[in-house]
């Protein structure tokens, strides 16, 4: 993408104000309601979410599962020789490339829940009833994590670089990867509606991405500064990481380009320093060639169990809560992924998508997560007593990653090594949303332009603002989860329409150029 920004006389006849305001002022009202009323929005919020995760529950495993082998059938039908622009070499390195999709694909959720999650999977009935804990609490994060959740960006990814490199639409957004299905109704009130629920969506997610791991990077900080970990040093720590992905974006790809690789270099240089100063090495090794052989053997069974009779809940409470986060965060990532794919065949795409993300997915929770899990079966650490102990709290989570993390040899440094990945993972992830978000803030933007520099840095400014103001309330970072899980539901019909949009639309660019062939 080139950075020609608007002429300055035009900014404002530029602006798309009804999918800019109208989502600002739906998350304040939300927000304003938590504050407000704490217990009555979360008991409408609990039952929406109960209804869509338990009733409906069967859309999100069979919308997870279908869209990873439609990215098959993508990759390696007809549809996979499609290059995604005019351009006979891709537009950026395999190095570059990867280090922007992985990092933008992510944020800083993946280093809290790989040095983590295998406890709640430890303490759950239903893990511990399929097995030694070893094996399948280090097996269900690989598959919470891994090839559903990339199929869900890389098929959007290829709808979306299809829609900007081949088409070169005259609008960044949703609705308009709709347009070969919907026609002109795009630009009407069925447009305006796709756009709306996916920058709400947006929102929600990236609320709630920051409410999961900020309270890790405060607690780490006071570790090694001493410095006492209260709200007031968390807001220090979003402002300081706002400036730098403000910086970044400013500056267009070349910024967001930078931010990645150095995101990349300190996150592989935490995952060396673990696997080689653990104490660890052969078990992380062992149990991780379990856990893939686990993964491999029973995919199909993970990715359809519907526990019928609800005896433990467990697909409910999981399985189905990530499917539902993965699509909220789906709405910026993959638009991301297929703006800088442009030069990429549609299977170079697909196939260097799950090779980049699964391998450095892969590689964090088999690492950092089968540290802590080693520590536990080799009783050197029992973090599952502390865990079950503090009542499976988040708190209880923290504590327990900075326990683990101490047991390092130079912890201090490790500690510091940690909070450095944590702000560059979630600088160069908010890049790519800012970008995202404001793109759609301009009615009409060309596909190899970026939006003006001043609608970049309303929506840096913007997206942390809600954080900040929701820290000063627990309920509602837990309310604006279950948010993002109804938001879930809509963006996955939306999902199904960009899908079938783009098929019909390849079909037809497939039969006009068979004949120059």
């Amino acid at each position: 993408m080139k950075n020609q920004n608007l002429p300055k006389s035009s900014l404002l006849t530029q602006l798309d104000l009804f999918t800019t305001v109208i989502p600002f002022l739906c998350i304040a009202a939300v927000c304003l309601s938590f504050i407000l009323s704490p217990d009555a929005s979360s008991r409408i919020l609990e039952s929406v979410r109960s209804f869509l995760g338990d009733e409906m529950g069967s859309y999100y495993l069979i919308l997870g599962l279908g869209i990873f082998l439609c990215s098959l059938y993508l990759a390696f039908s007809r549809y996979g020789s499609i290059r995604l622009g005019d351009s006979e070499k891709p537009q950026y390195s395999p190095f570059r490339w990867g280090s922007m999709m992985f990092t933008a694909g992510l944020a800083a959720d993946i280093l809290f829940y790989s040095c983590c999650e295998w406890l709640i999977y430890a303490s759950d009935p239903h893990v511990t009833g399929m097995g030694p804990i070893q094996d399948w609490a280090a097996t269900y994060p690989l598959f919470h994590w891994g090839p559903i959740p990339w199929g869900f960006y890389l098929v959007l990814a290829v709808a979306f670089g299809f829609m900007l490199h081949v088409r070169q639409r005259q609008k960044q957004k949703y609705s308009e990867a709709c347009r070969a299905l919907l026609g002109n109704r795009v630009d009407g009130w069925a447009g305006r509606l796709i756009d709306l629920t996916a920058v709400f969506a947006l929102l929600a997610g990236t609320a709630t991405t920051f409410s999961l791991a900020t309270p890790l990077l405060s607690m780490a900080i006071s570790r090694v500064t001493g410095i006492a970990a209260t709200t007031a040093l968390t807001i220090v720590i979003l402002v300081v990481v706002c400036f730098i992905y403000t910086c970044s974006v400013y500056f267009g790809m070349k910024g967001i380009q930078r931010s990645a690789a150095c995101c990349s270099y300190l996150f592989f240089l935490l995952l060396a320093y673990v696997f080689f100063f653990g104490g660890e090495s052969r078990f992380i090794i062992e149990t991780g060639i379990t856990s893939l052989g686990l993964l491999t053997q029973n995919f199909i069974g993970l990715s359809t169990w519907t526990d019928s009779l609800r005896t433990t809940s467990f697909p409910q409470a999981m399985t189905i809560f990530y499917w539902a986060y993965w699509m909220v965060w789906c709405v910026a990532a993959p638009f991301f992924i297929g703006a800088i794919s442009k030069g990429r065949t549609i299977r170079q795409t697909i196939l260097g998508g799950y090779f980049w993300g699964l391998s450095g997915t892969f590689t964090s929770f088999i690492i950092l997560g089968n540290y802590g899990l080693g520590l536990q079966m080799h009783g050197r650490l029992d973090s599952l007593s502390t865990y079950a102990a503090a009542g499976g709290s988040n708190t209880a989570l923290y504590t327990a990653i900075i326990t683990i993390l101490e047991q390092l040899p130079l912890s201090g440094p490790v500690m510091l090594l940690l909070v450095l990945c944590m702000i560059t993972f979630y600088s160069t992830s908010f890049d790519s949303i800012t970008l995202v978000a404001a793109s759609y803030s301009c009615r009409e933007l060309n596909y190899d332009q970026d939006p003006d520099r001043r609608i970049k840095l309303f929506w840096a400014v913007f997206l942390i603002l809600l954080p900040i103001a929701l820290i000063f309330s627990e309920k509602s970072m837990a309310n604006l989860q279950s948010v993002s899980i109804i938001a879930a539901f809509p963006v996955g019909i939306i999902m199904l329409l960009i899908i079938a949009s783009f098929f019909k639309d390849a079909n037809e660019y497939l039969a006009a150029e068979k004949p120059k062939d």
